[in-house]
């Protein structure tokens, strides 16, 4: 296969309200995203998550390690790189359809279940928005109001992620990886930015740019997700067979509300991914001279005619650059090697890839249907000629955040996915659907199953394992290895065979807890 992999995304949601405490001081973004956590368990039905009384099994995960060959001394770690410590004062669960649903660095966070396409990964990444709005619904009802925003920034500071994971194999060197993808990554928001008002961290300058996490990058390479961030994350935490896989963790791209651009961003990175681990002569060569500069000039420039230099004294823009990988890739898709199978998802995305390069060079309008940060600037450009009024305008400013309001009475870009002129790529039924079950190909049926059909008797989950209550209600860890096992073929009728975890266990190999 080419584009086609095992990948999934992590989102974490900005968050706002005007609760208070008996005191009447603002209720925390922590405690906030508590109660939309819980609102979602509480509000979805039986089956649909694990009870508060479950955890999540933190065995496998190894945050400190890196992929450079070393790991971090845990004193000398930032306390936002320990997320492999259990906190039971933070709302956690896990879904039916195998995704997880907690709260991550004060902000609620879907993290979708693993799939193996771009388009199955844009599915159950806008699951995520409905689950987000069963829990604003449920809290509703409870006459507590609450507004989710899937954007990546708050306009003042700060910025929280929306992260890509894609499974690659081990046999690939990691210095090649980063090598590799740090051009790419630099430019990719010309086809995947989400768009962002202000230039610099806070603001402090007035403008638009196409990426709404350029900013925020420090560094080229490095462990770090909330500090420090870097444009290639080297965390080693597989989530899978160690010495088999790795898992890439993509911290640089944007949460996105169109549909097309979600597919480019993980489609084309998928396929560069591809590129590397079979043809590693025909990546680009193209040595940035200073990649987090460059990633931010290429941003601030949305006329795209803005150049960044290379080592050897090439002078590029964005569209280069992402047209330099697109060739490449074209020429492997027909090369007629075994890894480049050119099934429905590749020519799509390689397709799509092509015409919104040739529109965004010869007339960048013609794409605002497809690209998002183009829709954005576009709405935006449009107000301030109406009021006169510059980029600095409050107005605008908060424009900018309406955009991504996940309530379809107030979000811009809901509006719009509504009237057309988002084009979307799944029916809203396929969404719905996905909202409660599981992906039929990856380890995430058997775990989302098990959720819907034993869930007052899982004690609790990961990526890679489930723990089940036996006949004695001993806690008893089953290791899912392998992510595309596990799978609707392989499990369903293990499952339809038993009514009770004590009962399943009986046909599976685990360990005590």
């Amino acid at each position: 296969m080419s584009v086609r992999r095992v990948m999934g995304i992590e989102t974490e949601l900005g968050i706002t309200s005007a609760q208070v405490d008996t005191l009447g001081r603002p209720l925390t973004p922590m405690h906030l995203s508590g109660q939309v956590v819980q609102a979602y368990a509480a509000g979805a039905g039986p089956g649909a998550a694990l009870p508060r009384s479950s955890g999540w099994d933190y065995a496998d995960e190894t945050p400190l390690r890196d992929a450079r060959g070393y790991e971090v001394a845990r004193m000398l770690a930032d306390i936002s790189q320990l997320t492999d410590v259990e906190d039971p004062t933070i709302a956690n669960t896990v879904l039916s359809n195998g995704a997880r649903f907690y709260v991550d660095h004060a902000h609620p966070e879907y993290s979708s279940p693993e799939v193996t396409s771009p388009l199955e990964a844009l599915r159950y990444d806008r699951a995520g928005e409905q689950v987000a709005l069963a829990a604003l619904r449920t809290l509703a009802e409870q006459g507590r109001e609450v507004r989710l925003y899937k954007n990546n920034v708050d306009g003042k500071g700060a910025s929280y992620g929306t992260h890509e994971n894609y499974l690659v194999p081990r046999t690939v060197p990691f210095a090649r990886l980063a090598e590799s993808l740090i051009p790419f990554l630099v430019a990719r928001p010309v086809i995947a930015g989400a768009g962002r008002v202000g230039l610099g961290q806070t603001s402090e300058r007035a403008g638009f740019q196409l990426s709404q996490r350029a900013d925020y990058l420090e560094a080229e390479v490095g462990l770090e997700t909330t500090l420090r961030r870097p444009i290639v994350n080297t965390r080693d935490e597989p989530h899978a067979t160690p010495h088999l896989h790795r898992r890439l963790h993509v911290i640089v791209g944007d949460a996105t509300m169109a549909d097309v651009t979600t597919v480019l961003a993980l489609g084309s990175l998928s396929a560069v991914l591809r590129l590397v681990e079979t043809f590693p002569d025909a990546v680009p060569d193209i040595p940035l001279r200073a990649p987090v500069a460059a990633a931010q000039v290429i941003s601030h420039d949305p006329t795209l005619r803005s150049t960044v230099e290379t080592l050897d004294g090439r002078a590029l823009t964005g569209l280069d650059l992402v047209e330099a990988y697109l060739e490449q890739v074209e020429e492997a898709a027909v090369s007629g090697h075994e890894a480049w199978v050119l099934d429905d998802d590749t020519r799509h995305v390689l397709g799509r890839w092509r015409s919104v390069l040739d529109g965004l060079r010869t007339d960048p309008a013609s794409c605002a249907g497809q690209v998002e940060w183009v829709a954005k600037h576009q709405l935006l450009e449009r107000f301030r000629d109406r009021a006169g009024v510059g980029w600095d305008d409050a107005r605008v400013r908060a424009m900018d955040i309406q955009w991504h309001d996940l309530d379809p009475a107030r979000g811009l870009a809901q509006k719009l996915r509504a009237a057309g002129q988002l084009e979307r790529l799944v029916p809203e039924a396929s969404v719905t659907a996905a909202v409660t079950e599981p992906p039929r190909d990856t380890r995430a049926w058997f775990r989302g199953e098990v959720v819907r059909r034993f869930g007052d008797d899982v004690r609790g989950a990961s990526w890679d394992s489930v723990v089940l209550a036996d006949e004695r209600g001993r806690a008893r860890r089953v290791q899912l290895p392998e992510p595309t096992e596990g799978n609707r073929e392989q499990t369903a009728e293990l499952l339809a065979r038993h009514t009770s975890t004590a009962s399943l266990l009986t046909e599976l190999v685990s360990e005590d807890f």
